[in-house]
């Protein structure tokens, strides 16, 4: 018996105060992209989502079911490196 997943929409969290500091660095650069971690409790698993290339928002998927997130960039910034995807 299989369980299907609903048809939700993707997760989209809108967190303001995510530090913004320019555009992610160029390919073979350096220096290391900018990265947060989040649980996705749809599957229960942990994935690393990296900062988009316009530096606006984080973006990822779960890497089981493939559900995507989004977390878009407010100003201010915040500390917080982990977060939970409903």
């Amino acid at each position: 018996m299989y369980a299907l997943m609903p048809d939700d929409p993707p997760y989209i969290l809108d967190i303001e105060g995510i530090e913004e500091d320019g555009p992610d660095p160029s390919p073979g650069s350096q220096e290391p992209r900018k990265w947060i971690g989040v649980q996705f409790e749809c599957c229960g698993v942990y994935a690393r989502v990296y900062r988009n290339e316009q530096a606006t928002a984080y973006v990822g998927y779960c890497p089981r079911c493939a559900r995507p997130v989004r977390v878009r960039i407010g100003p201010g910034g915040t500390r917080h490196r982990m977060f939970r995807a409903w």
